[in-house]
């Protein structure tokens, strides 16, 4: 999966190539705001029974489009994400959020009318991680001599573990559509998805888990403002 997400990366990059080099079309710039909701959960390897965690994303937006339906768009987000552990019959709560400072840069296809155009997005995307915070309505520190737990073969470790890689790089996508209000104003709506390459814990043969990426989905309402 690792694999096929850095050629999706590459991909992304040289298809990018010729928009910078058509220089002889008269671009369009533009730069703006988003703001929106993020659900995301840890692919564990073994797995850990979870549910998506709701969080919040916002950031700003630099676009550079040309007359041919591409551009290149790059943005500087904050982002929340991480899991919320699930437990069956009971009224135990667990969540673990980690917020993320993100960089994507991603080529921009677009394609409609000068009043409604649809668009897609693809590119790579580097994080750093801010802060993080745990919220539970037990004491999960002792979740081993608890009986629920001591009953149960769910993996408890990924509770008090601390995160290993502040650094965080992968690939996303996104699609949607943006109106036009006039020559200067637009508005978006754009649903995207990450897929984290790096382990949020420590993966060596002699840790609990062999993996624990990031995945994420984010809906945003977005404007933007044409400088040019």
């Amino acid at each position: 999966m690792k694999r096929l997400a850095l050629i999706i990366i590459l991909v992304a990059l040289v298809s990018a190539m010729p928009v910078m080099a058509q220089v002889h079309y008269e671009g369009s710039l533009a730069v703006g705001g988003k703001a929106g909701a993020s659900l995301s959960r840890v692919n564990f390897n073994p797995t850990v029974e979870q549910t998506m965690l709701s969080g919040m994303t916002a950031g700003v937006m630099v676009r550079y489009i040309e007359e041919n339906h591409f551009g290149l768009i790059a943005e500087l987000n904050m982002t929340q994400r991480g899991w919320k552990e699930a437990f069956e019959e009971s009224d135990y709560k667990y969540s673990h959020r980690l917020t993320y400072l993100e960089l994507p840069i991603m080529t921009h296809i677009f394609f409609g009318n000068n009043r409604v155009k649809g668009f897609f997005n693809l590119g790579p995307e580097i994080n750093v991680m801010l802060g993080d915070g745990i919220k539970s309505n037990f004491s999960y520190q002792d979740a081993a001599d608890m009986d629920y737990f001591i009953q149960d073969t769910r993996h408890i470790e990924q509770m008090t573990m601390k995160v290993n890689n502040r650094l965080d790089y992968g690939i996303c996508a996104g699609a949607g559509m943006e109106v036009n209000l006039n020559p200067k104003h637009s508005l978006l709506l754009e649903g995207r998805f990450y897929y984290g390459l790096t382990d949020v814990f420590p993966n060596h043969k002699t840790d609990i888990f062999s993996g624990s990426n990031s995945m994420t989905v984010t809906v945003t309402l977005g404007y933007f403002y044409r400088l040019k």
